[in-house]
């Protein structure tokens, strides 16, 4: 058999992969490279979906496009087959069906992941403090994470392209052991990092949600297109089902998701869908520890660089040292933004306020910077600059409002009481507001966050602008005397911003680095955002993308109605199409017939099926021949010997 049919040219079957016996020896694996393979498995794909069953076609296209697209490998300058390393188990299609449902399982998992980690990418840096806080090291675990998302992602959807490249020629694809097992491992990798994140990151799916309401319109859109490209496949599924039951299965659930695609606007409530009438003013930006992306954190150089970025205002971190001295540090220890290991060994995870103010001015707090590139951004910094963020020290309050009377500007103080204990617990804020007010700075450019003797703070400061860190009602904040609040973004939905603005309350959100979410704030009504990357929101002149209702209602409806009269079109041509297959295609009457039949069975009438044409051509066989008799279609297996 193996000397009678031989492929003309580079296809030839590999004796030592393939028997007659319906088993594949030696069974190759995925490796090379596969850019050829990919290419060639597409166009041969394609050109099988467009031509008509009943159509003559080459005998070695059909022969290969068949050959490759069902479960052997094959020859091509080498061995092309192990590009998808494919066999039928002993145990039948019935398991490899079931891990066509597992490989859909696991890539609506991995998109859904993939999409989480695309939509909290603005708060990857609070990921990293807290991975830091938790292991005293400092490790960038975000690259870690996205790299290896977008490498199973990337994985997992080549092999859904593959499986779904089948479908239409009536093939099903049949997994490699190896690729089982990497499916696996990337499925209790994915679950596992579900579970941690949702523990120590929980807070984040708020982002996600918001995300969703955002994109909302254009995921609906992408959702539609995708669904209605899968008609095609969809409906040949049904053309092909054995059982009116299974039709009517098939046909019900795609119809239920094309439905809830088509309805799914109705759920959506974008803040930018609003027409330009209602467009708000664009929305402050607070340097947040001034540009950290671009310097070391609370230093003089980083609000230097937020404020060449046009910024605002400023807002700090305020701590007090055991001297009473106000200085800018984030809560924690002086271990990762500065050299305190090297310079006080034994006190370095003492709390920043235990040190004077003489021995907090002598630690450097930007060699880190230089040296760790948090932020991909010291690249890109030129040799005067990495010497000059190389050698920044700790900044006071007093040094902080001295640039903010040069630069004529506002700042936000958030302080830190020191612990129960330290000299200045009870003093700490008069110690704060005696240095703001000594600065020379106008009270009305100070935002003061601390709810701590707020009555006191006024008598004293009475032009201070009083901020308010607490999500409270409307009539509590007027109760109080506040009209300014300041909260993480998540903390407000865009129903309550709009009401706190309309009763001129000021809402100053915190963080804000990517474009998508400031884009949704200011099309909220927010009048400022705190950010780490003043450089990229200066470079947003405009939401991302605005619309208003009634225009975006009717890209809606002429959508679903393209759409719709895609997917019909599609299903009668695809039910025109596939009836003459059982009368004009032999391939599909034996593969029919043998529905019930063992997998190896299943297997040898495929390879001598496709011997069979190679030898003889589509038209007419030796060993196939195809003729009506009595008024039904039949088959003789005349020149095919086992």
């Amino acid at each position: 058999m193996h000397g009678k049919h031989q492929f003309a040219g580079p296809f030839n079957p590999d004796p030592a992969g393939i028997s007659l016996s319906g088993r594949v020896r030696g069974g190759a694996c995925c490796h090379g490279h596969m850019a050829f393979p990919i290419i060639a498995l597409l166009l041969l794909a394609v050109a099988r979906l467009i031509l008509h069953p009943r159509w003559s076609m080459s005998n070695h296209t059909h022969a290969v496009t068949t050959f490759w697209l069902m479960e052997r490998p094959f020859s091509w300058r080498g061995r092309l087959g192990k590009y998808m390393c494919v066999r039928i188990p002993f145990w039948g299609a019935g398991w490899e069906r079931l891990w066509f449902f597992i490989l859909c399982a696991i890539f609506l998992l991995l998109l859904v992941w993939t999409y989480f980690w695309w939509a909290t990418q603005n708060d990857y840096s609070e990921l990293n403090w807290l991975l830091y806080n938790r292991s005293g090291e400092w490790t960038d675990g975000t690259v870690t994470i996205v790299a290896a998302t977008a490498t199973g992602f990337t994985y997992v959807t080549f092999l859904m392209i593959l499986a779904v490249c089948h479908m239409p020629v009536g093939q099903q694809l049949h997994l490699y052991w190896l690729h089982k097992v990497m499916l696996t491992a990337v499925f209790l990798t994915t679950v596992v990092g579900f579970v941690y994140i949702s523990g120590v990151w929980g807070d984040e799916w708020k982002t996600v949600l918001i995300s969703l309401q955002v994109m909302g319109p254009i995921l609906q859109l992408g959702a539609l297109t995708v669904i209605t490209l899968l008609a095609w496949v969809v409906a040949g599924q049904v053309a092909r089902a054995e059982s009116m039951n299974s039709q009517v299965a098939l046909a019900l659930t795609y119809l239920a998701v094309l439905l809830a695609i088509y309805l799914a606007p109705l759920s959506i409530s974008s803040p930018c869908l609003k027409g330009r009438g209602n467009f708000t003013t664009r929305p402050a930006v607070l340097g947040r520890r001034g540009a950290p992306m671009l310097a070391p954190e609370n230093t003089l150089m980083s609000f230097r660089k937020a404020l060449e970025q046009k910024v605002s205002g400023l807002e700090a971190d305020v701590a007090i040292s055991l001297d009473g001295v106000p200085f800018l540090m984030r809560a924690g220890s002086l271990r990762r933004t500065t050299d305190v290991q090297k310079v006080f060994p034994k006190r370095q995870w003492e709390d920043p306020s235990s040190f004077r103010w003489a021995e907090l001015s002598a630690l450097n707090a930007g060699r880190w910077f230089v040296r760790d590139d948090p932020f991909w951004t010291v690249r890109s910094m030129t040799p005067q600059e990495i010497s000059w963020a190389a050698n920044q020290t700790l900044c006071s309050l007093a040094e902080l409002l001295a640039l903010v009377v040069q630069s004529n500007t506002s700042v936000l103080l958030r302080l830190q009481r020191p612990p129960p204990g330290h000299p200045r617990h009870l003093t700490w804020l008069n110690d704060t507001l005696q240095t703001v007010l000594r600065s020379g700075v106008l009270q009305k450019q100070v935002l003061w966050t601390p709810d701590w003797e707020r009555d006191m703070v006024r008598r004293v400061a009475s032009g201070l602008q009083q901020t308010s860190e607490e999500k409270l009602p409307v009539d509590a904040l007027h109760e109080r005397g506040l009209l300014r609040v300041y909260l993480r973004y998540d903390r407000l939905s865009a129903t309550e911003i709009r009401e706190l603005s309309s009763h001129n309350v000021s809402v100053t959100l915190f963080t804000v680095n990517v474009p998508w979410l400031y884009s949704a704030l200011w099309c909220s009504g927010v009048s400022s955002v705190s950010s780490d990357a003043p450089h990229i929101l200066k470079n947003v002149p405009s939401p991302i993308w605005l619309v208003s209702p009634d225009k975006y209602c009717l890209v809606w409806i002429t959508s679903d109605l393209i759409s719709f009269a895609i997917v019909i079109t599609v299903f009668t041509f695809q039910r025109w199409r596939m009836s003459g297959m059982h009368r004009y295609n032999p391939e599909q009457i034996m593969l029919s017939a043998a529905v019930r039949r063992s997998s190896r069975e299943v297997s040898l009438m495929k390879e001598k099926l496709i011997f069979a044409e190679i030898d003889n051509g589509m038209g007419a066989t030796e060993g196939l021949s195809l003729y009506t008799e009595n008024g039904y279609d039949c088959y003789t297996n005349e020149g095919v010997s086992r």
